[in-house]
């Protein structure tokens, strides 16, 4: 469950790279974009500019390098060259990266042309759920405390937390324990130890938590059909709090080395 120093190095060195391919998603004009088309420049860009391997491809028997979840798709959504993003949409894009044998795990939540108030605040809104539990790891803090910031901030601004999914260890597995949910009680669960390393990935929802699964087995969506956003980043529980492996430019700048 623990990393050693030297695998939290290589899985670090992935989270630098996947951090550079939202950095290429970042400059893209997705008005008008394919989900698949995303997705094809995901794996070319994953494969040959780093020389490494999108780690979903393949994994339960996946197809594709990414997951795409547009506006009322919860997660795992499956990229389609019919799925064009228009304008007013939110997406999500989850991606994962696998270099030297270890794995980096991050999604962002990205606005697509002129996007309405209440899904703008939905978006911003998850993003610092995310941010609400990470700032909650650190040497004896509990999974607890981490998953009751993330709820408490979603509750506090009037959104639900999808609980049917939750983060997860990680390292030469993209899917390792300990489970990770996003909701809690404070001082409850497993004590958090120097070393662990897993991915927080909140999903938060405009109506109702629940959810049902396609008929494709994959694609995730709100029962009530109203908009849902997710963000996600790996961390380490450093010896004085926690370390982001994940982190992108534009998060160094506005939130320090985390």
């Amino acid at each position: 469950m623990t990393k050693r120093p030297d695998e939290i190095a290589l899985l670090a060195e992935s989270g630098r790279l996947l951090a550079e391919v939202f950095g290429h998603l970042d400059r893209l004009d997705l008005l008008g974009m394919s989900t698949m088309e995303v997705n094809d420049l995901v794996d070319d860009l994953i494969a040959h500019e780093f020389d490494a391997r999108p780690a979903s491809k393949g994994q339960y028997g996946y197809a594709y390098a990414i997951n795409a979840s547009p506006n009322h798709v919860v997660c795992h959504g499956v990229p389609s060259p019919s799925d064009i993003l228009r304008d007013g949409d939110i997406v999500n894009f989850d991606i994962t990266l696998e270099k030297n044998g270890y794995i980096a795990d991050s999604s962002k939540t990205y606005l697509v042309g002129q996007v309405a108030p209440p899904a703008r605040r939905l978006v911003q809104t998850t993003y610092e759920a995310m941010w609400k539990g990470i700032q909650a790891v650190r040497p004896g803090a509990t999974l607890g405390d981490v998953g009751h910031a993330i709820e408490s901030h979603a509750r506090q601004h009037g959104y639900s937390v999808v609980r049917e999914y939750c983060g997860h260890g990680i390292g030469r597995e993209m899917h390792e324990e300990p489970q990770v949910l996003h909701w809690g009680r404070p001082r409850t669960g497993l004590i958090l130890r120097e070393g662990m390393v897993f991915t927080i990935e909140p999903m938060l929802n405009l109506g109702r938590r629940a959810v049902r699964t396609e008929g494709d087995g994959w694609t995730v969506v709100t029962r009530d059909g109203q908009l849902s956003a997710q963000f996600e980043h790996t961390v380490a529980v450093a010896p004085d709090g926690v370390r982001v492996l994940t982190l992108r430019a534009d998060e160094k700048r506005s939130r320090g080395s985390s």
